[in-house]
């Protein structure tokens, strides 16, 4: 089995990490900072989603990545925690514009997510790693991990493995 990955910016590679680690068809979540040619080389914090197109879709892991972090809000952190799809190649970066594209009409803000080219990536360290499954008492883990995932469960209950 072929997997094919796409990697995503959404706020904290932790939270990031954790959504796609739940989803049915996700085979693997490698979880660091990504460098794309179009940000200067400029590292934020992203995961690699590697899924099998067979059990689940770019189309649907896009509206989950959209709706589990603040994809219409810009901050004052939005280097460090971009919203970003990040293409690996001219398909990935063709579809994902036609998805933004039909997924801006289900919200009223603007979808400020960048499609941006894959460049670089910096896994975090081992301790890092799996930081949701290691640690899910901790009070980040509950503020922060838990309401996205709870969110999951409610929209996207079909694709949660």
């Amino acid at each position: 089995m072929e997997l094919t990955k796409i990697a995503l910016g959404g706020g904290c590679h932790w939270c990031t990490e954790a959504v796609f680690q739940s989803l049915h068809g996700v085979e693997k979540v490698n979880q660091g900072w990504i460098a794309s040619t179009e940000k200067n080389n400029t590292f934020s914090e992203a995961v690699i989603v590697h899924f099998n197109e067979s059990k689940i879709n770019l189309k649907s892991l896009i509206e989950i990545h959209l709706a589990t972090h603040k994809s219409t809000s810009n901050h004052s952190m939005r280097n460090k925690y971009r919203s970003a799809i990040y293409y690996f190649n001219s398909n990935q970066k063709m579809e994902s514009e036609q998805i933004l594209k039909a997924l801006q009409l289900n919200f009223s803000d603007k979808i400020i997510t960048q499609i941006l080219p894959f460049e670089a990536f910096k896994p975090s360290s081992e301790e890092f790693q799996n930081y949701y499954q290691k640690n899910p008492k901790k009070p980040f883990c509950k503020k922060y991990i838990n309401p996205k995932l709870n969110l999951l469960t409610q929209k996207f209950s079909k694709n949660i493995s």
